[in-house]
């Protein structure tokens, strides 16, 4: 045996003895779709990919923007891609009709949702009740407005007196600008500050959030598709821990969040992802459960209820269990969990 063959042979012996893997093969790879476009409020994840946490532990992740919580959980059902953003609610209607495919939320996001409504103060609509008469624009797959019948019922709206009109994202909220439309549904983060973008004075702003009417519902979370699931576990929980991690600096420290959007998009204003980020953390992600039991995990009893108020306002034929939309079996320990405290 040659010199060089002896060392061949002694290197491959350790990498095996080490359990050493090449790259290519140390990697999983899989496809995660956002919600919506590269934003403050979801700038962990691009912060993740960006510093290397992602392919820490093992992972090769491809982060798509979306286009609306509807069409990513499309995207995730449908086998498309592995993983993805979407309100959680979404998946309430998808797994009471396909209970033998359900899709299942494996890391809460926005403990308190970002959902609502918005007119301008010319329009005359101060409360809910005024909503009645008046003209609705909203994309068909938006969050905000495929959750309007439950805020309807909750808030004692005739929704037979609204009137819908399906709008292009880019148009909802020059719409309400040019009085196309009366108000419009959306996240709080984003119409309100997109709106303030094309320039409407914040105070001609009159918000009406699903929350502060009574609607105890949650937001955006991280869903998996039940094939990777059963096939990948491990990856999940190492994104899963990646995003937190992420998450727990970015809520230290929301500049590194803009920053992480502004480098995924360079078109992006970074000030006003910054402002965006700030109001979904302060309102959406570190509420007062947040920061007493971790980021990530859900309150049950809180999420059936919910699923049961969604399901009597759609119209379906029984409310899912919690174990049927969310599942903690890919989350780290409760004490990685903990956000920072200031």
């Amino acid at each position: 045996m040659t010199t060089m063959f002896k060392l061949s042979a002694a290197v491959l012996g350790l990498g095996l003895a080490f359990g050493a893997t090449s790259p290519a093969e140390a990697q999983t790879k899989f496809k995660f779709t956002l919600d919506w476009a590269f934003q403050g409020p979801t700038s962990a994840f691009l912060y993740a990919d960006q510093k290397g946490y992602y392919k820490a532990e093992g992972l090769d992740v491809t982060l798509d923007a979306g286009q609306g919580s509807a069409g990513a959980l499309q995207r995730v059902a449908t086998g498309a891609y592995e993983m993805g953003f979407a309100d959680v609610n979404a998946l309430i209607e998808y797994n009471v009709a396909n209970a033998d495919k359900q899709v299942k939320a494996v890391m809460m996001a926005y403990d308190a949702p970002p959902f609502g409504v918005y007119a301008l103060k010319s329009s005359g609509i101060k409360t809910p009740k005024d909503l009645e008469g008046k003209k609705l624009g909203a994309p068909v797959f938006d969050a905000s407005f495929k959750l309007f019948p439950a805020f309807a019922a909750k808030a004692g709206i005739d929704r037979s007196k609204i009137t819908s009109v399906n709008l292009a994202p880019p148009l909802r909220e020059p719409s309400l600008k040019n009085g196309s439309v009366d108000f419009i549904s959306g996240h709080y983060f984003s119409s309100f500050l997109d709106l303030k973008k094309i320039g409407v004075k914040p105070e001609d702003i009159v918000p009406l959030i699903y929350a502060d009417y009574g609607m105890d519902f949650y937001g955006n979370a991280v869903i998996a598709s039940p094939a990777f699931m059963q096939a990948n576990p491990n990856a999940i929980k190492g994104f899963v821990k990646a995003t937190i991690k992420a998450w727990k600096e970015i809520a230290a420290d929301p500049t590194l969040g803009a920053r992480a959007a502004k480098t995924r998009d360079g078109l992006i204003d970074e000030g006003l992802e910054l402002e965006r980020l700030y109001m979904s953390l302060e309102r959406n992600v570190l509420t007062p459960w947040v920061k007493k039991n971790g980021f990530g995990d859900v309150d049950t009893a809180r999420l059936e209820r919910s699923a049961e108020a969604v399901a009597t306002a759609v119209g379906l034929a029984r409310a899912p269990k919690a174990s049927e939309l969310f599942t903690d079996a890919f989350l780290p320990p409760k004490a990685e969990r903990m956000m920072p405290s200031k």
